[in-house]
Parts: structure tokens; C-alpha cells; sequence
């Protein structure tokens, strides 16, 4: 431990000299009150220090202590439902000690340590363990069952193992390393925020993450283990997609980012997860969920380290073999707070004034995506997804942020002003997003009983890459230029766009689609453009194949509510008699 004294405070940027003994990325107490900060910046015995709270009353001479450790998460029972803040102060408990508002230098306990959690062995004395290996079993809630790791770093045998009801300090087993020393073992483990926790082997995502949402099933799915982001103007709906997203996306654990995020969509995430039902188990969705909020009215500082928080956190569920998402909304606003930091540090600037380092450090938190053999003997899978919201200013891709992101994600969701003014939710734009993770993800898929996914996948893009070419002739010499035949694809578009792409969040049945759902949806609206061409071909006046009885059944197909989905299957036949009839008149 060394102390300093301050000389220089620049909004959160605070500079202390007599800090030799400091590393980067210490936390240190900064001033009176003990306001914590991270070393960011060693020159000599001088250290740039970012602090995670308001500065103003902090003036040269004050004391500065270093802790001589990183910013560090606890992991233990107690994280899920929790809410924290970017630097993992437990939210609740501070909001009971200190009201509202978070008061400076406030020194509050991350997880509760009075509280006792059913601790079940898996091992017994004298087995040989490794790190990552579970020992033993607690039911943090009745959806998450805590597996508690060895921690990373020990190996040997175990000596003492106990079963009941323990304080996540309390030891609950000793391990005699190769060395012949005892090491006790409690619930609760540390880890460096900015450090990747390691594994053993890193694979191949190939199994989709089943989201619910047509337009991202469909033609853009984004595997487990992946990453992905969804950038769009002001309104585009960002933040809804990442709620549908934590909401009904097939993770097992969901950890929810709010960095710089408005506090009333933060607020609107608490009342509503509590409220909604997990589809699989009919238990809130909280249940499975931990939550960053790191709003826009908090310290810029605390912005930047929430990203890390979270996907430490993350990381640890994935290595007990779950599979996490982690939801970061926005990752723009992490990237504003980079800049104003480096601005205050007086780095030279990059483009629009971001630091030269954005794109390293936007690739070093997505890369720690991916789908992991976990450490353990046990070779359990772990997969860890990321999908991060950018908000360009204006709309424009071009910019930065935007840039770096794609340059490293796998899966574009671009949401289209134009579509949202237009009242089309999700906003993604199906001609401009991609995913890199079609073709792997479509045999999964298919393997579920969903036969000829990919064709049926490439058939409705077709349809809807031929609707925007002759949209173009439409605009130059208007719709009598075309031919029957086109303006029934035009027809089949607009059904495919309306019917099957529009998706409303607020529908208490459309606001989730099965894949068993969506394949019977989008072969139903296929079927109607294949069926349809080849009445023209028998000679059908197309006005007569637009206005069968049937269609409006197909419109409403979407709000068939799961468990009677085969009545679907009773439209498709009802198209196919009413095109037979039109057949057989025409004849």
C-alpha cells in the first residue's frame, strides 16, 4: 500500500503524484472520502487515475491509497436478480442505506454476507480436483442451480468437504495441493474485471440462439457462443430489440448491460422482467437474470468499466456450462465515455475525436464471445453470446464506433429509420443485415423437424430482393408497367413484410414466434406465391387470386397462439382448395 497526494483533479480524471508503488489498473481511494478509482496511466511516480464517482469538492493535497489489486468482481450465490452498478455496487442495499441516489465514498458489501445458502457436495474427501471442477451445488433460484468451481489456480485432493447451510465466506471444503498445503475453500472467488477468465478449449459456434423474433431466426439467427450488434438512428428501436432479446432469447443466463442508458428504460426492464414469464419454466424472467444499470446520469467513469463487469459475470456462469448472453445497450455510449477519458488524458485523438485504441478495445470485449470447453475435468460446455447496441449519431454507419463493431461481430441487425417511421417492428433492414452464421446454424435447425429450412430461407429473400427491384420500375413508369406474374410477387412481398417480418412486442402471442411456428408461417405465405403463379400460368385473373377469402386468415396466422399451431396447417389447405377452385373455373 503507498500513499500519494493529488495534484491535478479534471473532471473524473484525477492525477497523483508519489504513486511508484502503483500498477496500472490499481484501484486506489481517492481524497477524504474514499472515492474509488482505477490507475489508467503511470509517468514516474505520477498515476492517471479514472474515478468511478462525482469528483467535485476533491482539490490538490488530498490522500490517495492504493489497494494493490485490479478492479475486481465477486462471484458467489446471490448474483442473480441482483441489480449492480458499473463497478458492481449492489444497488438495493445502497438504495436502503442511502436513498435514491448513490452517496460518494459509500462502502456497502457487493453480495450479502449474513445470508446462508444450501450448500449439496458432489464430490467427497480424497477425490482429486482441478480448477473449474464443481464441487458442490446451491439452488440460487428456483431456475439457476449455482455450480461452485474450484477456484482457478488450485489443484490436489480433498481433505474436508461439508453439506448444510453456509455464508459464502464460510469454508465449505479444503483442497491439499501438490505441495502438501490445506487450501480452504468458501463460496465466494475474485476475478480481475479486464482479464478473460480461461478455459480449456475454445469451438466452432453452431447451434442457434432461438430468439422468437421472425426477421432474426429466419434470415439472420446469431449462434450461441456469437456476437452481434444492432446499430440504428435515435427511435429506430434498439433498445426494444435487446429487451425482446433478454426476454425471450433460449439462453440459460441473461446479464443485462444498461451502460449510459436512459433511467427509464432501465426502469421499464425492473418492472417488467419480474412480471413476465420465462417460456420454458413459467418462472419471471428475473430469475435467470442479472442486471448492469449504469445510467446516463451516473459517473462517465463507471461507464466505461460496466462492460467488463458484466461479461466478468458472464464468463462465470459460462464456465459452470450454461449459456449466457450478455446484452450491452449501447456500446456508443462506452465508447463516449473512452473519449472523454482520453481527452482528459490529452491522448492524441482519432477519428472524430475517439481514441486510436477504440477498435482494440471494442475487439478485446467481444472476442471474449464464444463457445468454450470450460476448465474441469468434467469437459463441460460453456457458450457465451454478445449482442451490443450502437447508436450512431444521425443514422450514419459510417461513423467509428459502428465500423470497429463490424469489423469483429458476426451478425448485423441494421435498423432502418425509414421502416420504423413506417411503424415496422423490428426495424431491421432485411436487404442491408447479414449473418455469418446461416449456413452453420440451418442444419441445427433442420435437425429439430424443420425440413427445407434453408431453401424455404432463401426462396422468401428472393421474394423480397425481386420486390425491390421492381419497387424501382414502379417509381419510373408506375405499376400497369408490370406483368401479372410481377405483381403477384409484389403481392407475396407485401404479405411476407406485413405478415410475417412485422412482429409486435406488446402482443401477448406475437411477441414470441417457435421455430415450429415459423416454419408453418413462412411456408404458408410461400405456398400462397407458389400456388398463385401457376393459377396465372393456368389462366386465373390475378385480381381473383388477390381477393380469396383465405387471405386474411394467412394475415392472421401470426396471432395463433402456440399450442394451436397446427390450424395453420387447416389455411394451407384452405389456400390450396380455393386455388383449385380458381383453377378448375378457369378451365
Amino acid at each position: 500500500m503507498s500513499i500519494g497526494r493529488i495534484i491535478k483533479v479534471s473532471g473524473p480524471l484525477v492525477i497523483a503524484e508519489g504513486m511508484d508503488q502503483a500498477k496500472m489498473f490499481d484501484v486506489v481511494r481517492v481524497g477524504d472520502k474514499k472515492l474509488i478509482g482505477e490507475v489508467i496511466e503511470m509517468r514516474g511516480d505520477k498515476a492517471s487515475i479514472q474515478v468511478y464517482e462525482e469528483t467535485s469538492g476533491l482539490g490538490p493535497g488530498g490522500p490517495v491509497v492504493t489497494t494493490g489489486e485490479p478492479l475486481s468482481v465477486e462471484l458467489a450465490p446471490g448474483l442473480i436478480e441482483a441489480m449492480f452498478d458499473g463497478i458492481q455496487r449492489p444497488l438495493e442495499t445502497i438504495a436502503k442505506q442511502a436513498g435514491n441516489y448513490i452517496t460518494r465514498g459509500i462502502d456497502v458489501p457487493v453480495l450479502d454476507r449474513e445470508k446462508k445458502w444450501g450448500f449439496t457436495p458432489v464430490k467427497k474427501s480424497g477425490d482429486h480436483v482441478a480448477a473449474g471442477d464443481i464441487i458442490g451445488l446451491v439452488k440460487e433460484t428456483s431456475i439457476v442451480e449455482h455450480r461452485v468451481m474450484v477456484p482457478i489456480g488450485i489443484e490436489g485432493e480433498i481433505v474436508d468437504i461439508k453439506s448444510g447451510d453456509f455464508t459464502i465466506l464460510e469454508v465449505i471444503a479444503s483442497i491439499k495441493n501438490n505441495k502438501g498445503e490445506i487450501k480452504d475453500i468458501s463460496m465466494l472467488q475474485k476475478w480481475p474485471v479486464r482479464k478473460g477468465r480461461p478455459y480449456t478449449n475454445k469451438l466452432s459456434p453452431e447451434e442457434p440462439m432461438i430468439t422468437g423474433q421472425r426477421v432474426i431466426d429466419t434470415f439472420f439467427p446469431v449462434a450461441k457462443g456469437g456476437t452481434a450488434c444492432v446499430p440504428g438512428p435515435f427511435g429506430s428501436g434498439k433498445t426494444v430489440v435487446q429487451h425482446q432479446l433478454a426476454k425471450w432469447a433460449d439462453a440459460e443466463i441473461i446479464v443485462y448491460i444498461g451502460c449510459g442508458e436512459r433511467g427509464n428504460e432501465m426502469t421499464d426492464v425492473l418492472m417488467e422482467f419480474p412480471e413476465l414469464k420465462d417460456p420454458k419454466t413459467g418462472e419471471p424472467l428475473m430469475k435467470r437474470t442479472v442486471l448492469i444499470a449504469n445510467t446516463s446520469n451516473m459517473p462517465v467513469a463507471a461507464r466505461e468499466a460496466s462492460i467488463y463487469t458484466g461479461i466478468t459475470i458472464a464468463e462465470y456462469f459460462r464456465d459452470m456450462g450454461y449459456s449466457v448472453a450478455v446484452m450491452a445497450d449501447s456500446t456508443s455510449r462506452w465508447a463516449e465515455a473512452l473519449r472523454e477519458m482520453s481527452g482528459r488524458l490529452e491522448e492524441m485523438p482519432g477519428e472524430e475525436g475517439y481514441p486510436a485504441y477504440l477498435s482494440s478495445r471494442l475487439a478485446e470485449f467481444y472476442e471474449r464471445a464464444g463457445k468454450f470447453v470450460c476448465l474441469g475435468s468434467e469437459n463441460r460446455i460453456g457458450a457465451l453470446t454478445v449482442i451490443g447496441a450502437v447508436s450512431p449519431p444521425g443514422g450514419d454507419l459510417s461513423e467509428p464506433v459502428t465500423q470497429a463493431t463490424l469489423k469483429v461481430v458476426k451478425v448485423f441487425w441494421g435498423l432502418d429509420a425509414n421502416l420504423a417511421y413506417r411503424r415496422h417492428f423490428p426495424a431491421i433492414n432485411w436487404l442491408e443485415s447479414y449473418s455469418l452464421y446461416l449456413d452453420k446454424v440451418a442444419p441445427a435447425i433442420e435437425k429439430t423437424g424443420e425440413k427445407g429450412w434453408s431453401e424455404m430461407e432463401r426462396e422468401a429473400m428472393r421474394v423480397l430482393e425481386e420486390e425491390s427491384e421492381l419497387e424501382e420500375i414502379v417509381r419510373l413508369v408506375g405499376i400497369d408497367s408490370l406483368s401479372e406474374n410481377d405483381r403477384l410477387t409484389l403481392e407475396s412481398a407485401r404479405s411476407l413484410r406485413e405478415d410475417y417480418l412485422h412482429q409486435n412486442a406488446f402482443h401477448e402471442v406475437d411477441t414470441y414466434t417457435s421455430i415450429p411456428k415459423q416454419h408453418k408461417m413462412l411456408g404458408l405465405i410461400l405456398d400462397f406465391n407458389e400456388l398463385g403463379h401457376k393459377a396465372l400460368d393456368e389462366g386465373v385473373y390475378l385480381n381473383k387470386i388477390l381477393s380469396l377469402p383465405v387471405r386474411e386468415r394467412i394475415a392472421r396466422a401470426k396471432y395463433i397462439a402456440e399450442t394451436e399451431i397446427k390450424k395453420i396447417d387447416e389455411i394451407s389447405e384452405a389456400l390450396k382448395q380455393e386455388i383449385e377452385s380458381l383453377v378448375g373455373e378457369a378451365k
